[in-house]
Order: C-alpha cells, then sequence, then structure tokens
C-alpha cells in the first residue's frame, strides 16, 4: 500500500501525465452529465416503466449498461458510442475484401486518417438509422404518449434525431480527445465509465435483496465479493497472457551483410492467448437477436415458441450453449482475420529474423499458423466461459440479474481491458521519468 501511495505521489509530480489524467476525467465527467440530459419534448417523470425494462439484465439491460444509464433515461447520449464501435467493425472487416481499404491500411499515418474519415461518415448514416428506431420503439417499451409533450410529429422526430445524432458525434469527439490529449483509448473509457455507472445501484440491490429478504445474508455478500475478486484475476490472466516465439536476428557487419558467426540478437514474438479480444463476445451477441426473432417468424407452433422462450432470456440454457458455441467460432473467425502470419514471416525473412530451427519465408508462416491455432483453441473456451458466467452466477448463486452481469461477459473484460491498458500508459510515463511505475516496486530511479 505504502508502494502505491508513493506512485501517486509520483504521478502528481509529472505535470504532463497530471495535466492528461485532469483533461480525461474532465471529459469523462462531461459524457456523464450529458448522459442525465433527456430530450427536448419527453417528460423525464413518465419514464419509470423503460428504466424497469432495462433494469436488472436482458438484451435491453445490457443495451443500457454500454450507454451508462442513457438509454433508459432517453438522454441526448442515448444511442452512447455503439454506433462508431459498430462503424469500426464494418470497415474492420470491409478491409478484408475492398482493395481500396486494403490499399490505405498500408498507406501509415495518411491512410489511417481516410479510413477514420470513412469510419465518422459511416457512423452517421447508423444513427440516422437507430435514432428513429429508438424513438418510435420508446412507446414499445412502455413509454406513455403523455410523456412525449410536443407528441410525436415530424418536428419532434427530426429534431430528436438531429440530437441523438449529434450526441453520438460529440461522444465520439470526446473520446478521440482522451485517446489524443489525455490519457488511455477514449472510447474505451467512455465504454467503461458508462458500465461502473451502474454498478453501484446493482450491488445496492444485490446487498438489500441478500440482508433484508433473509437470503443468506452478509456472509453471502462475502462469498460473492470473493469469487468477484477471483473472477477479474481470471479475466487479467486471460488479457495478459501470452505465447513467447523465440525470434533471432542476425548481426549486421560493416559492409551490410550478415555475421552469422559472430553471434546474434535473441528476441521474441509475443502472440496473445485471447487476441480477439472482447470482438467474438460482440459479435456472437448481435447474432443473437436472431434466433428469438426467427421464432416470432415460424409463428405460434411448438417450435416457435420454443425458440421465443428459450432465446429470449440472456440467463437460460439453450441461449447460453448457442451464446458460448458462436464466441468459439468468432474467436478463431477473428484471429485469422486479424494476426497476419504471412505478414509477421515476411518481415521476419526481411529483417533477417528467424525461428531457431524453422526456415524463413513459408515455413514460418505456417509454424505462427499452427501455434495460433493451438492456443486460440483454450482461449476460445476460455472466453466462452467468462461470456456464459453470469448465467451461471444467476442460476447457481441466486444473484440478481444486474449484479450477475458484472461476474463475467463484455462488460467485467471491457473493464479489465481498458484498466490495464491505462494502467500501462501511465506505467510507461512514470518509467520515462525514472520513477518506479504502478506495476513495479521499489525506490525511484534516479539517473
Amino acid at each position: 500500500m505504502k508502494k502505491f501511495l508513493e506512485a501517486l505521489k509520483n504521478i502528481w509530480k509529472i505535470e504532463e501525465l497530471r495535466g492528461r489524467i485532469g483533461l480525461t476525467l474532465g471529459l469523462l465527467l462531461v459524457y456523464r452529465v450529458g448522459a442525465q440530459v433527456v430530450l427536448p419534448g419527453i417528460d423525464s417523470v413518465q419514464l419509470s416503466e423503460l428504466a424497469n425494462r432495462t433494469d436488472g439484465g436482458g438484451l435491453l439491460g445490457i443495451l443500457n449498461a454500454f450507454t451508462g444509464g442513457a438509454f433508459a433515461n432517453a438522454s441526448i447520449f442515448a444511442l452512447g458510442i455503439m454506433p462508431y464501435i459498430s462503424a469500426s467493425i464494418v470497415v474492420q472487416l470491409m478491409g478484408i475484401a475492398v482493395p481500396y481499404l486494403q490499399k490505405l491500411q498500408k498507406e501509415g499515418e495518411s491512410g489511417r486518417r481516410t479510413i477514420n474519415q470513412i469510419t465518422r461518415w459511416l457512423t452517421i448514416a447508423i444513427c440516422v438509422v437507430q435514432a428513429p428506431a429508438y424513438l418510435y420503439g420508446l412507446g414499445a417499451l412502455g413509454v406513455p404518449d403523455s410523456a412525449f409533450l410536443l407528441g410525436k410529429g415530424p418536428t419532434f422526430i427530426i429534431t430528436s434525431v438531429i440530437i441523438l445524432v449529434t450526441g453520438t458525434i460529440f461522444a465520439m469527439w470526446l473520446g478521440e480527445k482522451i485517446t489524443d490529449k489525455g490519457i488511455g483509448n477514449g472510447i474505451s473509457l467512455l465504454i467503461t465509465v458508462g458500465i461502473i455507472a451502474t454498478m453501484p445501484l446493482s450491488f445496492v440491490q444485490e446487498f438489500v435483496s441478500r440482508v433484508t429478504e433473509n437470503n443468506g445474508g452478509l456472509i453471502m455478500i462475502l462469498v460473492e465479493l470473493v469469487i468477484w475478486i477471483v473472477v477479474n484475476a481470471l479475466c487479467i490472466l486471460l488479457v495478459l497472457a501470452v505465447r513467447q516465439i523465440p525470434v533471432q536476428y542476425a548481426r549486421r557487419t560493416a559492409a551490410g551483410g550478415y555475421a552469422k558467426n559472430q553471434g546474434s540478437a535473441r528476441q521474441y514474438i509475443p502472440l496473445k492467448l485471447n487476441a480477439s479480444g472482447v470482438m467474438p463476445i460482440i459479435f456472437a451477441q448481435a447474432i443473437m437477436f436472431a434466433p428469438a426473432y426467427l421464432g416470432q417468424i415460424i409463428g405460434d407452433n411448438a417450435v416457435g415458441q420454443w425458440m421465443q422462450a428459450s432465446f429470449s432470456d440472456i440467463f437460460g440454457l439453450w441461449y447460453n450453449v448457442l451464446f458460448g458455441l458462436l464466441i468459439v467460432v468468432f474467436t478463431y473467425f477473428y484471429t485469422a482475420i486479424t494476426v497476419p502470419t504471412n505478414k509477421m514471416a515476411d518481415d521476419l525473412k526481411r529483417n533477417g529474423g528467424f525461428i531457431p530451427g524453422i526456415r524463413p519465408g513459408g515455413e514460418t508462416a505456417d509454424f505462427l499458423d499452427r501455434v495460433m491455432s493451438h492456443i486460440t483453441f483454450p482461449g476460445s473456451l476460455f472466453l466462452a466461459a467468462i461470456a456464459v458466467l453470469p448465467a451461471v452466477a444467476y442460476q447457481v448463486l441466486g444473484l440478481q440479474q444486474g449484479w450477475a452481469l458484472f461476474y463475467g461477459g463484455t462488460s467485467l473484460l471491457i473493464m479489465v481491458g481498458v484498466a490495464i491498458d491505462t494502467i500501462q500508459q501511465v506505467n510507461a510515463y512514470l518509467l520515462n521519468r525514472h520513477y518506479d511505475g504502478l506495476m513495479t516496486t521499489g525506490k525511484n530511479r534516479r539517473g
């Protein structure tokens, strides 16, 4: 604890780092305040039914958690940052098949700026589609017509769509500013802050349920917290786990050739156990809307009713069985398109590097691909297990739905990943200024 407090003091001593952290906290505060501002023309007092629909789990609960409660508040940030995330995923997937985007990816910084601009325009297009759907869907979610003070006429719809689109673009701008001028990945931090905002209420509901209803009492709360800490530790291991592939680089001579007999420098290629991050869960969650919708299309027969009942409950058995299988499939798919083993092998050969015992070129690419396949399998199973853990916590431990969502899934993995990334950036600043980082121990470094 003493070392941690000393690290905090060191953070305060670095003016640039202090300014970046202050800017980050300020912009996050702006986002949280905006999440409480209700759309003009809607009576916030009559949104209780919408809050009840999104409170405590379900697909709507997940959407509400990702927007930090803005979805249930009918806020100007009701769409959150998710349209930008969707646009980024679409552009990334299109980069596999569209030659123009492939060319941009190879053009360095200028190409990246162009891709970012394409992503922004696609975000606006997605918002223009999602905003009217959200406004018209409020009635189906329990918001009475009397809550719309100006009615649902064209004037209200058009102005509200403009506000919702502007809110998402402003949130995207906040995220980019945090990334450029603050600390950590801005977009991920906005999502994380939204998720964390719903955690205290979920825990209070669980605490009240256990204590007041004589449902286990404080002992059960303590057991839940211990299990939650263990799950967090497992998520950290999943995020940080790597398979190091040894690589040797032949030293160059003064004439520019390679001196094979003068020794070589050994390095490592870190292949992550979970190279796909949370993307398989996001893909699988998007597809899990389909079975229940297909059940509605089939009709009221036995099959249709079973599909609607089984795949509408995110804590149900069949939902999580299919969910886990999809995560395993998408983990392999996303890893295959994001880990370019052929390019890695070509770069090694071009720079005079080689894996001991493996010939440069095609044999190296095959070896890396084989290793990735071997480590992706346990990684995908681990990821699937983390994703379905909230259902296990709800069914076995009897947790409240809202609190159970923090025992795994996308929410927990995002929080852990963002926390690690932010701490590593702060750590880099401290080490560059000759201070011990948050992840190390010892006295201040001098020199």
